[in-house]
């Protein structure tokens, strides 16, 4: 059984995550150096990304985000946007950790084109979360439609579920920390 991310999994997961490796995680996340996956967010999502990033370090990823990133203007400008573009195109992976509220995001649209176009659509992915697993209504663009989606499952014959990248186009899936070492 294939499971998309709720939001209750994510609080919970962030009850278990101390404040000082709240802090550490975020602070880590701002850096750019050495990073190997772009996470792109709406920030009315941010109670959820230390979880979000947790999930992928712990399956390899060295995230960068930008909650915490001091080289960016205080004020949204176009030296945000150079800023923006040159990380995502420093970072082989490109993960969008959507829902509902991205939709409402300027960024998300344009942040997610660089890297379908920087990467290919086999370098992103995304983190669908919603209140329940079976809601899809963080899908309502239609261009969602294109991208892999990170679920939690037991598609590839393990019998405990794990982490894992799902192409619901092929019905086919790989681990999460292979796709992010490819």
């Amino acid at each position: 059984m294939l499971h998309f991310v709720t939001f209750d999994d994510l609080e919970r997961a962030s009850r278990e995550i101390s404040e000082s490796t709240r802090r550490q995680t975020l602070d880590r996340s701002a850096r750019r150096d050495g990073k190997n996956v772009f996470l792109s967010h709406s920030s009315k999502d941010a109670k959820y990304l230390q979880s979000v990033i947790l999930l992928l370090e712990n399956h390899g990823a060295s995230v960068y985000v930008d909650v915490k990133d001091d080289e960016l203007p205080k004020v949204p400008s176009i030296e945000t946007a150079r800023i923006l573009r040159d990380n995502v195109r420093a970072c082989p992976k490109f993960i969008l950790f959507v829902t509902t509220n991205s939709k409402d995001s300027k960024w998300i649209p344009w942040e997610l084109g660089l890297g379908d176009g920087q990467k290919g659509p086999r370098n992103v992915a995304l983190i669908p979360a919603a209140a329940h697993v079976w809601d899809q209504t963080w899908a309502e663009q239609e261009y969602l439609g294109l991208y892999d989606r990170v679920i939690y499952g037991n598609f590839t014959g393990n019998p405990n579920p794990e982490w894992l990248v799902y192409d619901h186009h092929a019905n086919s899936a790989v681990r999460l920390r292979e796709w992010l070492q490819r």
